[in-house]
């Protein structure tokens, strides 16, 4: 597979991330903002999975979900930040073609598959609501999106890279990336859209499903009270899924000719960093039992109990 790489990327060896500017200052108030993003989700979802594991309450199939949530979330902006952080305060701004490949996969695999978790949850939260006296998960086929993803990647590496060499991204994704290709990617740019509609609309789909017929049977509860309790375990689940599918949308669906660089940037930071940054704030402040966990395993909830 490694001489398949090279052997298709004629004279490119390397490629050159302009990230964000060339400004010294500005790049090192980025540096410590982005850093203090990513040490917050750090802290933040590695908070949620150790609470989750501990407390014994917690073991239920949402909780679960919530955790490989928050693994995702580390692992997804530990792809790209890293590197980001290092280009901020370097000179040298490189990375290699392998490497380049490498990121994109990774990336991608971790995207669609925080997609379609999402869309579990989605039906954990139906069959949780709708049927309660039958309450179980059925796991998504992760590895068939894995399969479709590589086929992606190899589509796009497939393209000759002769110059020249400067991604305007701060990490390599793949529309960044099919623009530097010395070929007419039209029809890369007809798999990019098909390939969002199938990893991002699909699982969409299945998630809107699930709602409508959560909100069918949440209007179908007598009391005022049981209907707000209701839709309070959705609403945190909707608004991250919010943050995440819609600008993944508007990037991988948008024709690459119409595509602005910087928009693509703002667009990739909200829903790789932005969103990984939000969700274990979204969650345990909307979750009585994530809050009550933290306080028992702190010691602060001691004289409430």
């Amino acid at each position: 597979m490694q001489d398949f790489l090279w052997e298709n990327q004629s004279s490119v060896s390397e490629f050159i991330l302009l990230g964000f500017s060339k400004d010294s200052q500005i790049n090192a108030i980025l540096f410590n903002i982005f850093l203090f993003l990513y040490l917050s989700t750090l802290v933040g979802n590695g908070l949620i999975v150790t609470i989750i594991h501990l407390d014994s309450r917690l073991h239920t199939p949402m909780y679960f979900f919530l955790s490989v949530l928050s693994l995702l979330d580390m692992s997804y902006v530990t792809t790209t930040v890293p590197q980001m952080l290092v280009h901020l305060v370097c000179q040298k701004k490189t990375i290699s073609y392998v490497g380049c490949v490498a990121q994109m996969y990774i990336f991608l695999v971790l995207g669609i598959t925080e997609g379609w978790l999402f869309s579990v949850m989605a039906y954990d939260r139906y069959v949780a609501i709708c049927y309660p006296l039958r309450y179980k998960v059925i796991m998504s086929p992760w590895l068939c999106g894995a399969m479709v993803v590589f086929f992606y990647t190899v589509f796009t590496v497939r393209l000759p890279y002769c110059g020249p060499n400067e991604i305007n991204h701060f990490f390599c994704e793949v529309p960044a990336v099919l623009k530097l290709a010395c070929a007419d990617t039209s029809l890369n740019d007809q798999v990019d859209f098909i390939l969002g509609f199938i990893l991002l609309l699909v699982p969409l789909f299945f998630i809107l499903a699930s709602y409508i017929r959560i909100f069918a049977t949440i209007l179908r509860i007598r009391s005022a009270q049981g209907r707000l309790k209701a839709f309070s375990t959705c609403a945190s689940h909707i608004t991250v899924v919010t943050m995440f599918c819609g600008p993944a949308m508007f990037m991988y669906m948008n024709p690459g000719a119409n595509a602005s660089p910087e928009r693509d940037k703002k667009l990739a930071l909200f829903y790789n960093v932005i969103s990984a940054f939000l969700n274990p704030i979204i969650y345990s402040l909307r979750n009585k039992d994530v809050k009550r966990a933290f306080l028992k395993l702190t010691g602060w909830g001691r004289t409430t109990e």
